[in-house]
């Protein structure tokens, strides 16, 4: 392997939806540079930064329709069976809910946990409270998916944060994902929110760092029962 290749393989490319922001980021730097010399050096510091954010590396998924794949990178921030959003339309008995918080130092492109058929896309309008918080799932401005699989319905949904105010998806219903594939995202801080039927045991543990399109979050058919974890 030569230098360039090298080089090829370490850069992670930007997603598109980022272009605009590193755009703009780069432009405010240049008019910093007019106004004082550390200011240009401040800018290009957040214009790094903001390439950072929209950064959109390659990811090996698992293919195997009986694993449930993180959706986001992140922290486990919530694992307990609640009552899905109503918007969802998958009923009113509680769900597993596994939740992975997103801060500003993630890549935010969101991935599909699960191979199937979306048969609903839901946006709703809410507040910006901390992603974090627990009642931010009811809140917070959201979107929502239902993919429809093997094992039934289940839900994705997308949680503005603090600090996000947009959020992104270029998926359609009727269409079929593949696992780990992208539909999404989220700008600046945020929540990803899976919510599976009967059936699915964690396979993760509260803190546990998540990887889009790589950590397995949950599985189905085991008998294996819950992930046991020790902090050290």
């Amino acid at each position: 392997m030569n230098l360039l290749d090298t080089v090829r393989n370490t850069i992670v490319p930007i997603h598109k939806e980022g272009y605009p922001f590193v755009a703009a980021f780069f432009a405010g730097s240049l008019v910093l540079g007019w106004i004082s010399e550390p200011l240009f050096w401040v800018g290009m510091v957040l214009t790094v930064w903001c390439a950072y954010f929209f950064r959109d590396p390659e990811r090996v998924t698992p293919q195997d329709d009986d694993l449930v794949i993180s959706p986001a990178d992140g922290k486990v921030s919530s694992i307990q069976m609640v009552v899905p959003p109503e918007e969802l339309q998958l009923g009113n008995q509680p769900m597993l809910r596994i939740s992975v918080f997103m801060n500003v130092f993630n890549c935010h492109v969101n991935r599909a946990p699960v191979r199937g058929r979306i048969t609903n896309i839901a946006y709703r309008e809410g507040s910006f409270l901390n992603a974090e918080l627990d009642k931010a799932s009811q809140e917070n401005e959201r979107n929502g998916l239902v993919i429809e699989t093997t094992h039934g319905n289940i839900g994705v949904v997308q949680i503005a944060g603090l600090v996000a105010r947009r959020i992104v998806c270029w998926a359609n219903p009727n269409e079929t994902l593949t696992a780990g594939e992208r539909f999404g995202l989220i700008r600046f801080g945020s929540r990803l929110d899976v919510f599976l039927p009967a059936g699915a045991e964690p396979r993760v543990a509260l803190g546990q760092t998540a990887v889009a399109g790589e950590t397995v979050i949950a599985e189905f058919g085991s008998a294996k029962g819950p992930v046991v974890s020790r902090r050290s």
